[in-house]
């Protein structure tokens, strides 16, 4: 799978916010967005043109690619399932990429960043329901139960990351287990808990053109 493995910084100075790509960092002053909130290039700082349409709508959806870690196949595939599910086509959308496991992962605090998830995931350190997931896209499902498994408790890049949830927090949808380095899905996220700056309605407009 394709992905992309350029300055993550720029990304989130091209959008002008923080889309917390590089973990921990983001919270500190050495963040790109402190440091010098302005578009990426020589000529960033002429960047002022108001957006509007178009505009608009392709840089919500670059936006949430960007925040998932993923390209533009995969996420038109997302759109399309979104589509065909009953429901609000946007919120779908969200919760769709919220069930990845590699989102799932992070949020729960086994990564520090999606990122970071995405590649644990990928060396096989967690289990859905007791079996070895090494998919980053695994869609998990109200009930599922992931967790750490037992040859990877110790390893310190987890170890680290859920020391750094204690103060950024788990979502109400999931129920993190601590002791057990375990999480379970309770539900299925709603809008109001996808605490992300987002226009979802935004990107359903500019794939229904």
């Amino acid at each position: 799978m394709a992905r992309y493995v350029g300055p993550v910084c720029r990304l989130c100075r091209r959008e002008g916010m923080k889309l917390f790509l590089k973990g921990e960092r983001c919270y500190t002053e050495k963040c790109a967005i402190e440091k010098r909130n302005l578009p990426p290039g020589q000529h960033g700082k002429a960047r002022k043109a108001k957006l509007a349409g178009y505009g608009l709508q392709l840089r919500e959806k670059q936006k949430v690619k960007r925040i998932y870690g993923v390209l533009e196949n995969q996420f038109r595939r997302y759109f399309e399932q979104a589509e065909r599910t009953r429901g609000i086509t946007g919120v779908t959308l969200l919760q769709l990429l919220e069930r990845r496991l590699d989102n799932v992962c992070y949020r729960l605090g086994f990564g520090t960043s999606r990122s970071q998830a995405r590649q644990l995931v990928r060396h096989g350190h967690f289990l859905v329901n007791g079996k070895k997931v090494d998919i980053p896209s695994f869609s998990v499902k109200m009930g599922d139960v992931v967790t750490v498994k037992a040859g990877s408790v110790k390893n310190t890049t987890i170890q680290h990351a859920m020391e750094e949830v204690k103060g950024r927090g788990v979502p109400e949808w999931l129920d993190l287990d601590a002791a057990r380095t375990a999480g379970t899905i309770k539900s299925l996220p709603t809008r109001e808990q996808i605490n992300l700056p987002v226009q979802e309605q935004l990107i359903v407009e500019l794939y229904s053109k």
